[in-house]
């Protein structure tokens, strides 16, 4: 089965002419205008790479990046940006992306850094399922607490002794970011894009959020050492401030 690539550009030259070189190199290929619309398509097809441009309206490509690495971590991803800063350079090694080419990028760049990209992603996930391969780092699915709590984010659950609690994927995914970043505060606008996958204005985002994390609360009365561990920053967001063993 050919590798599937995503191309994400606000520029329509840009993203038809990128479209076309990959397609000649015999990679299936599909293109979006903006980030929500690459957001979108990453949530419902499978995606092998994800080639971005940087600047975009609404979503820029530091955001879809955020997302995509929560909701398919094996998608690879190429940056491309006409303006380019070291700033941006450090953020998109954060976010573990593959490359980060400055436009107008050649050709034979792309295809090359395509190639690599694909090749990085067959190996880890080889190495995932194969008996002798090397071990491969991956994000924690289970956190314990040093009250006997065990949160099973895999299967969206909490367990201590016999009480059993299951959390919807959107908690489940609003609980992973918080305890995957202990002490790191996040804003309402940043949580409602990590876990609902679309951007809101800052007035907007606490008005999506506050229902969710009402019914995480909720889920979490029966394990206060959790619960009390996540906490709300007046004006800003929510913070994880405990530790797991």
């Amino acid at each position: 089965m050919k590798p599937f690539i995503l191309v994400v550009d606000d520029e329509p030259v840009a993203r038809q002419s990128l479209s076309d070189i990959l397609r000649l190199e015999g990679y299936g290929v599909n293109s979006v205008p903006n980030g929500q619309a690459a957001v979108e398509y990453v949530r419902t097809h499978a995606v092998d790479l994800m080639v971005v441009d940087l600047r975009m309206p609404g979503m820029d490509g530091l955001e879809v990046i955020q997302v995509v690495n929560q909701t398919s971590p094996d998608t690879e991803v190429i940056l491309l940006t006409a303006y380019a800063s070291t700033e941006t350079a450090i953020q998109a090694l954060r976010l573990r992306v593959h490359d980060y080419l400055l436009k107008p990028a050649l050709p034979t760049q792309i295809l090359a850094s395509v190639k690599k990209g694909l090749t990085r992603r067959d190996a880890r996930i080889k190495g995932r399922s194969g008996p002798s391969a090397e071990p491969v780092e991956e994000p924690a699915s289970e956190f314990h607490f040093r009250d006997g709590t065990l949160a099973d984010l895999s299967r969206r659950m909490i367990r201590k002794n016999k009480k059993v609690t299951h959390l919807t994927p959107a908690e489940g995914r609003l609980l992973r970011v918080l305890l995957e970043n202990p002490g790191k505060v996040f804003s309402h606008r940043d949580l409602v894009l990590l876990v609902q996958g679309y951007d809101t204005s800052p007035q907007e985002a606490p008005e999506v959020l506050r229902p969710l994390v009402s019914r995480l609360r909720h889920k979490l009365e029966d394990f206060p050492t959790l619960m009390n561990q996540i906490s709300s920053v007046r004006g800003t967001g929510y913070v994880y401030e405990g530790e797991t063993d």
